[in-house]
């Protein structure tokens, strides 16, 4: 029996030729064993705020980083007693790793930035960096 793909977008078939076609090629859908976690990304009058929702995820497997203004997560999701003698009918939870990299709108203090879960769900608080204030400079005459 064959394992039955799970597309929550587009479960058409005329989809999964081109769906196999791009998955086949080097660098069209990233590491094939892992996922890209959706985000949320909003911001207060201090602050950009991102959450996504990594259940059943080690907190201590994910690590963030932010560069540039682009906020980057990555870890792994894994399950310690995978049998392999299983008859699976589907197979739709996702193991391996993921990434995600995410351009915030406006730029930050990234050395500042908080991380918490709470349920499964991943909250960073990234405080904005002051904007610069437009200096007036005056022009000095001087007389020969």
């Amino acid at each position: 029996m064959a394992l039955i793909k799970w597309s929550p977008f587009l479960d058409v078939e005329p989809f999964e030729e081109m769906e196999k076609m791009f998955s086949d090629w080097p660098g069209m859908r990233g590491n094939k064993s892992g996922f890209v976690p959706a985000v949320d990304m909003y911001e207060d009058k201090d602050n950009v705020v991102v959450e996504t929702q990594l259940a059943g995820i080690d907190p201590e497997k994910v690590d963030i980083s932010i560069e540039n203004d682009v906020l980057s997560i990555k870890g792994e999701s894994e399950k310690k007693s995978e049998v392999e003698d299983k008859n699976y009918y589907r197979k739709e939870i996702r193991r391996g790793s993921f990434y995600r990299s995410v351009p915030l709108p406006t730029h930050v203090l990234g050395d500042r930035a908080e991380a918490t879960t709470n349920d499964g769900v991943l909250k960073i608080t990234i405080p904005k960096a002051p904007e610069a204030k437009p200096r007036t400079i005056k022009i000095k005459t001087t007389k020969k």
